[in-house]
């Protein structure tokens, strides 16, 4: 039995991933953005372990969010989920899981969900592009954030996951791709003893390594990012705790 926390599991893929590990008896822990979300997850998910609540945009509130997961003891798989397509996209898609990482007692695996966009998004130049940034690039900075994670957490699996664009809310009801298969990656790579799963660095979709943008191991554009994160977030990402 593994200990799992899922950003963003109040609905989409990460409702579903949650769903499916609690049904393998898995102790989960779940978050939503707000009182009411919570209320409505609780109900769904009454075997869930706890209901955690945070505003990812708001940093404050996921630096709390970190402070409430290490209470529960070391995790054995942080799934970093939660997403939005528009608004806020550094500081949803980028830094709220980039401040946890650093914040929360370092577990056995890491996964960090990506998508096929990222091939088509570029770094910062500087900070003051944050507000004007794409989805693509949210995703190609996440992405950029995995590797790096990677490099500097040796005993962790640490990967990224292109879920394929599905039929959830942020996808749309005529997204083409298999639901099902769209997290159960992520259910893989959180749980399962296959040596195919126990990797580090990749990029998965259906549970197949596939090659991420050429640029996601660049070591300027990491220290550039870890730079504006660390100075964004006054949170410093240093090596495994």
């Amino acid at each position: 039995m593994a200990k799992i926390f899922i950003t963003g599991s109040s609905d989409g893929l990460g409702l579903l991933a949650a769903k499916a590990l609690l049904a393998q008896d898995h102790k989960v822990f779940v978050h939503a953005k707000n009182e009411q979300r919570a209320k409505d997850l609780n109900a769904e998910l009454p075997n869930a372990s706890a209901v955690l609540i945070a505003d990812l945009a708001n940093i404050d509130e996921v630096k709390q969010l970190a402070k409430e997961l290490n209470s529960f003891g070391r995790f054995n798989a942080i799934i970093h989920n939660a997403g939005i397509s528009s608004g806020e996209l550094f500081d949803v898609n980028v830094l709220a899981p980039y401040i946890l990482t650093a914040e929360i007692e370092t577990p056995n695996r890491l996964i960090y969900l990506s998508s096929s966009m990222h091939k088509g998004g570029s770094m910062l130049k500087n900070e003051a592009e944050i507000p004007n940034i794409s989805y693509s690039d949210s995703k190609f900075l996440l992405t950029l954030l995995m590797d790096y994670v990677a490099k500097i957490y040796p005993k962790t699996y640490v990967n990224a996951v292109d879920p394929g664009w599905v039929p959830t809310k942020m996808g749309g009801q005529s997204a083409p791709d298999d639901l099902q298969k769209g997290y159960e990656t992520q259910l893989w790579l959180a749980t399962s003893e296959e040596d195919a799963a126990k990797v580090s660095g990749k990029y998965f979709f259906h549970q197949q390594q596939q090659k991420p943008h050429s640029e996601i191991t660049n070591t300027d554009f990491q220290q550039k990012l870890i730079t504006i994160c660390k100075n964004r977030s006054g949170v410093e990402l240093s090596k495994a705790k």
